[in-house]
């Protein structure tokens, strides 16, 4: 026996995972979604096909966030995806417009500007400073004092100020974050260095509040890329929807752009063609992937009346559709929505730094209030004992607290990226320790997500056959039989081959019919068989191999008693198939992405 699936890249098993790629130097073009690459070759091979093809003049891969942007005026986005595709990568056309938003990362590009900004003038600052150190004193003390005031200021007031704004809705919200405590730590010190230099005091801490902003905003810095490459998601899943359509009207047909499209117009999706709107199905039949929005491994049919959704693919024949939703009102964008409210929502979790300020804060601040109310009784300095006070304010300041905690989950989510995993929210590591239920996707989660076949008890005659009939069709079924077929196996010698849209494929060998195909079609009960003359159809298996490791991971889950389930968008019988495979574990099939919400919050709840 043997069985095979579809890949991408083949070098992808053995090369190791690259580092992120910019992107940056291709402005513009076509962007084409890559969701089966994973190295560094397969970085390579993808710009190699892209530039070897005439008309191309640039292309560039992001390998993070598994797209490529390509410059070629003179070719349309489905020249490009068939040129992959004779390559052998799986390529799907997004629209570059919808993408741009989640291409300008303006909150990290804010966050960059500060945290320059801050390590410029601390550095500048410290020069002064070292000037001091070093012996100045009286006028030429003062005056590099009064230099270091106006650096440090304006930068204190521009880079702390996310420190600033966050302390100021902890406290409006009569609650106590980390940010308090820092941010009350930075006002002191640099308006008691400000109180101090208009004394012509000796004592200044300018570059202490820059070197502690400095530093905290590195600790932000990090903890904002930890996440940024999941929160694009939502509007990836949008830019799959097509830019473009083909408009019928007046018996004509012209291309448009799908925001130009309204409810009740008709357009016609090619075969091979991504749809572009929600629709019905007028005149045509043809199969239909719908894995992108339910992970159904095997393509549906679809006849007239059948409602399609935006973001599957027309695989076998042209279907004229009739507009039912545009825009905002489709089932990819109101799933991709479904998924940034998920994301941006906020929680009843608390992540662990400022659960522990809300201890640590209080306690911090009484404890600088008694030292200066002790101070104030004892010398009846006032200026002494706030010098005093906001000292143990800066000593005791949760700084540390607010750069290690950071740095762990960098180191943490980069090393589960590495293995496949991408943490979306800030209390996701911590709230693993409260997990009592895992709930599993099936296709590409626990399965490879392509069809694999299984080419066993076959005699040498039908595999020849069957060799022959799958070699005459690009459908995924016949690609996944096809490549699973042993090497030294002879396609028969056909006549008259030709493909039926929607049941298979059928030819004369020797005389005599043969078909591959529908069961139905073939004259077989089960979903895929082969007919060789007036023989006997014979059943063929398909199957979705079980990701590697998936077996374990669920037996790893039962020794910690943490049952598991299923929900799929796959039919209920393939579900239930899988988890018969591992170990029985309750499934759900059927289900489309909203279904899967409403269960997943039904869950969520019941934890409560």
């Amino acid at each position: 026996m043997s069985t095979a699936t579809l890949s991408a890249c083949p070098a992808c098993a053995a090369a190791p995972l690259a580092t992120e790629v910019a992107t940056r130097a291709v402005e513009g073009g076509t962007v084409l979604a890559l969701p089966d690459i994973h190295c560094a070759a397969c970085i390579a091979g993808v710009e190699r096909a892209l530039l070897a093809q005439p008309g191309v003049t640039a292309a560039r891969v992001n390998l993070s966030q598994k797209r490529v942007r390509v410059q070629a005026p003179s070719l349309t986005p489905e020249d490009l995806v068939d040129v992959l595709a004779r390559a052998g990568f799986d390529a799907q056309p997004l629209d570059a417009a919808l993408l741009g938003s989640a291409d300008r990362d303006a909150a990290g590009h804010a966050l960059l500007i500060r945290l320059a900004v801050a390590g410029f003038a601390m550095m500048n600052v410290m020069l002064f400073s070292v000037a001091v150190w070093s012996g100045a004193s009286e006028a030429t003390q003062v005056m590099f004092h009064w230099l270091s005031a106006a650096i440090a200021v304006p930068a204190l007031m521009f880079s702390a100020r996310v420190f600033f704004t966050s302390a100021l809705s902890a406290l409006r919200g009569g609650r106590l974050n980390m940010d308090v405590p820092i941010s009350l730590a930075i006002i002191l010190a640099a308006g008691l260095s400000v109180y101090e230099t208009a004394l012509g005091g000796d004592h200044v801490y300018f570059d202490a509040a820059l070197s502690l902003t400095f530093f905290l905003l590195i600790g932000r810095y990090l903890d904002h890329r930890t996440r940024q490459a999941a929160r694009s998601a939502s509007a990836q899943l949008s830019a799959l929807e097509s830019p473009r359509a083909v408009l019928l009207q007046g018996g004509k047909r012209r291309p448009v752009n799908v925001a130009d499209l309204g409810v009740g117009d008709r357009i016609l999706v090619p075969a091979g063609g991504r749809i572009p709107v929600d629709g019905r199905v007028v005149s045509g039949a043809s199969d239909i992937d719908r894995s992108l929005l339910t992970g159904e491994s095997l393509p549906a049919r679809a006849a007239p009346g059948a409602r399609l959704s935006a973001g599957e693919m027309n695989l076998s024949a042209p279907l004229t559709l009739e507009v039912t939703a545009t825009g905002e009102d489709t089932s990819l964008r109101r799933m991709a929505a479904l998924i940034d409210v998920a994301e941006s929502a906020r929680n009843r979790y608390t992540a662990l730094a400022d659960r522990a300020a809300r201890i640590y804060a209080p306690l911090v601040h009484l404890l600088a209030l008694f030292t200066f109310l002790g101070w104030v009784m004892v010398s009846g300095e006032i200026a002494t004992s706030l010098n005093i006070a906001i000292s143990v304010l800066i000593i005791t300041c949760p700084c540390a607290l607010g750069l290690a905690v950071p740095a762990v989950m960098t180191a943490a989510t980069g090393r589960l990226f590495r293995h496949g995993l991408l943490v979306k929210t800030a209390t996701a590591l911590e709230r693993l320790a409260e997990v009592d239920e895992v709930v599993f996707d099936k296709t590409g989660t626990l399965t490879t997500g392509q069809a694999g076949f299984e080419a066993s008890d076959l005699t040498p005659v039908q595999l020849s056959v069957l060799a022959a009939l799958s070699a005459q069709s690009d459908h995924p079924v016949s690609r996944a039989i096809h490549a699973a077929l042993p090497a030294d196996v002879t396609p028969a010698p056909l006549e008259a081959a030709r493909e039926v849209p929607g049941h298979g494929v059928e030819a004369r060998w020797k005389g005599a019919a043969v078909r591959l195909g529908k069961g139905s079609w073939v004259g077989a009960k089960g979903p895929l068989a082969l007919r060789i003359g007036t023989g006997a159809p014979v059943p063929l298996t398909l199957s979705e191999d079980l990701r590697a490791g998936a077996s374990r991971a669920l037996q790893d889950l039962a020794a910690l008693s943490l049952p598991a389930r299923i929900l799929s968008g796959d039919s209920q019988a393939a579900t239930e198939r899988l988890a018969a495979k591992l170990g029985g574990i309750p499934a759900r099939g059927d289900l489309l992405p909203f279904d899967k919400h409403a269960e997943i919050s039904g869950l969520s709840d019941q934890g409560r």
